[in-house]
């Protein structure tokens, strides 16, 4: 019997939509790329994008910077992070978050994660009187219980810094990701949900916080330019404290961005119509472990993970060689060594940690995948039945 082959690109973004490519001809031609290099009162694209996210969130201020991780970092400066200090953060989340402690000087404090991919709020309860923040990832678009995250943290007088590169339009219990905590941080890189190849935004409704990431960003004294920045009072009081870190948004990223903003509901869905089709048939393989979803969680999956619980490492391997050989690309967070962009807490030498056996249980058995949205629903379902014969097959000789 001939095997099904895919033959799609997991690597592949969709192409940027036509009133991007105007927009971004517009400031090519005029040349004003710089977000401060617009006349006073003409709004740059920089402001425009600003205003429009916060609006879209639903904050009060929102701050656009040059990428992610710049973000992360700016966000813990504004609240007072420094060298020594200490930062509750996922065991399970990606390079730019510890990487946005460390280049603070501060210590990163891992919590455990559960077999549903989201932080411990047992493990995150006994670490808090260890920190003042807790910088919370969103990993690979999975919600923790925010209501009792919310508590825990409240209780214990941690400010949340909420990480939503993988959440931006999900919502917890009706509330949109990145509004729980006193900031939401949000990435704009090609394989996150709108794209300008590197980009960050932020938003808060904490006057002073907006005003400090502001002049934190590189706004010299051209604060009053933003689109959704706090009044110049806010300003007077910590213009003079906060130095200039410049990772200002251009406008040629702001501009692209902008039309994505207003496609975001459309692109969400469909990006959950893959998840869902990959679900469906995955549902049922035998030594597979579906992540299951509450019903508080309105997701938005770009990508998709499953579990090998307790799965040996060649087992693991001879699941990943088969979907390959295949044409399915899969990732395995329980490499012994950092592969592209996946690696975990034990890889990252500068942030010491204790054990966490729970945790290297899950990871060690993670597998990870992207969903783009050039997939189509009959090719996810062929993704789907790669995966599960593959995962039968060497389930089947595991116990032979």
């Amino acid at each position: 019997m001939t095997q099904e082959i895919f033959t799609g690109n997991f690597t592949q973004t969709d192409p940027l939509p036509a009133q991007a490519e105007a927009a971004a001809l517009a400031v090519m031609r005029s040349g004003r790329l710089h977000r401060y290099a617009e006349a006073p009162d003409a709004p740059s694209e920089v402001s425009r994008l600003e205003r429009a996210f916060a609006d879209w969130a639903g904050a009060r201020y929102a701050l656009a910077v040059a990428s992610g991780g710049y973000a992360l970092a700016t966000a813990l400066r504004a609240l007072g992070v420094g060298p020594g200090d200490k930062v509750l953060t996922n065991a399970f989340t990606l390079a730019p978050v510890p990487g946005a402690i460390a280049s603070l000087g501060a210590v990163p404090v891992f919590v455990g994660v559960t077999e549903a991919l989201v932080i411990d709020l047992e493990d995150l309860a006994a670490k808090a009187g260890e920190a003042r923040v807790l910088l919370l990832s969103h990993m690979r678009g999975h919600i923790a219980d925010m209501d009792r995250l919310m508590a825990i943290c409240d209780a214990a007088g941690i400010a949340v810094v909420e990480d939503c590169a993988h959440t931006l339009g999900a919502r917890w219990n009706g509330v949109l990701s990145g509004r729980h905590g006193v900031i939401g941080a949000y990435s704009t890189q090609s394989y996150k949900h709108m794209n300008s190849g590197e980009g960050g935004l932020l938003v808060t409704d904490d006057a002073e916080l907006a005003a400090k990431m502001v002049l934190l960003s590189g706004s010299y004294m051209f604060y009053e330019r933003h689109g959704a920045a706090p009044p110049p009072e806010a300003f007077a009081a910590v213009k003079y404290d906060m130095p200039n870190i410049s990772g200002r948004m251009d406008n040629l990223r702001a501009a692209v961005l902008r039309p994505q903003l207003a496609e975001l509901d459309a692109r969400c869905a469909g990006w959950n119509a893959r998840y869902r089709a990959v679900e469906a048939g995955l549902r049922g393989t035998p030594g597979l472990t579906l992540i299951e979803r509450p019903e508080a969680e309105d997701y938005v999956m770009s990508s998709f993970q499953f579990l090998l619980l307790d799965w040996v490492e060649a087992a693991v391997r001879a699941v990943l060689d088969g979907c390959g050989a295949r044409g399915v690309q899969l990732k395995w967070f329980g490499a012994p060594e950092p592969q592209g962009f996946t690696s975990r807490y034990g890889h990252w030498h500068y942030a010491a940690h204790d054990a966490l056996p729970r945790t290297d249980r899950v990871l060690a058995g993670l597998i990870d995948m992207r969903l783009p949205l050039a997939f189509s629903l009959d090719d996810c379902a062929l993704i789907a039945r790669i995966i599960s014969e593959e995962v039968t097959r060497v389930a089947g000789s595991r116990q032979e």
